[in-house]
């Protein structure tokens, strides 16, 4: 099947700065095309992953963890993931605790479908789970209404300076035992949208994270406004954690990572669903 009009595509994604960054040249038309036009819907991850279960936008951003109970609806795009290459979400507590001392205890998460829990949940399956929005987890170990809390986005470079402590890096514990990189975030469309236009949503998706990695200054620039009060310095640092060459495209490693990833939380009762992933270019 093939489009022979303009399709307009609802592209949602996170108000984060390395989307910002990577959806930049889309955002501010530097990237065109005469076969389909950007409408940009920003969510939190959580309710992306929820949406996404209802098919409700043509392109959207979806935890890995997200992907076995939507691949009926969508597939893969091979460019937009979020990649932990030997670092990733980090759980924090306030005061130092060895890993192995987490098990049974209150843990905030940022959302039951978001992949940095999974990961948790792979490392150790006992503990009693809090979910809470993301950017309030440092308030509730802060406020020891929680042991320890499960922090992702820019916290990760900013949770020492409030006097908080590293428990478990779940990027470089999944490095370490598997090999891999940890899978994080990634971008879909649905199946049924034209073949054309598929093609032309990941040739697009592509170009923009390469005019944002070869633009690099104003790109960030626009990032920055998503960037939640991160200095410059820090928000660069983020960006260029999780917008990188398995970024551009996944490769044959980044499918890998994904595929252990959801077996792995199959094998063990987390995951409902067992899936193959499936990655369109």
């Amino acid at each position: 099947m093939t489009s022979t009009s303009v399709t307009e595509i609802v592209c949602a994604h996170s108000p984060d700065s390395d989307d910002a960054y990577m959806f930049y040249g889309l955002a501010t038309k530097k990237i065109r095309s005469r076969l389909v036009t950007f409408r940009h819907v920003l969510e939190d991850i959580e309710t992306l992953n929820r949406k996404a279960a209802e098919g409700a936008y043509e392109l959207t951003a979806i935890s890995y963890h997200a992907y076995p109970y939507v691949a009926d609806k969508y597939v893969l795009m091979a460019s937009g993931s979020s990649i932990g290459d030997g670092y990733g979400p980090i759980l924090v507590s306030t005061r130092p605790m060895a890993p192995e001392e987490i098990k049974g205890k209150k843990i905030a998460i940022p959302g039951r479908m978001t992949s940095a829990y999974l990961a948790l949940k792979l490392f150790e399956p006992d503990f009693e789970e809090v979910p809470i929005p993301f950017d309030k987890i440092l308030d509730a170990v802060g406020d020891h209404s929680v042991d320890a809390g499960l922090i992702i986005h820019e916290g990760q470079l900013t949770y020492g300076r409030s006097g908080f402590q590293s428990v478990l890096d779940l990027g470089r514990w999944w490095k370490n035992t598997y090999d891999l990189p940890l899978p994080l975030g990634g971008n879909v469309l649905l199946r049924s949208l034209p073949e054309d236009v598929k093609s032309e949503c990941c040739r697009l998706m592509r170009e923009s994270i390469q005019y944002a990695l070869d633009h690099n200054e104003e790109s960030l620039n626009y990032a920055l406004q998503f960037a939640r009060d991160l200095e410059p310095r820090l928000a660069e640092k983020f960006v260029g954690m999780y917008v990188n060459h398995f970024t551009v495209d996944c490769g044959e490693l980044v499918p890998r990572a994904a595929q252990k990833l959801l077996d792995l939380g199959y094998e063990a009762g987390l995951i409902s669903k067992k899936v193959t992933v499936e990655f369109v270019r």
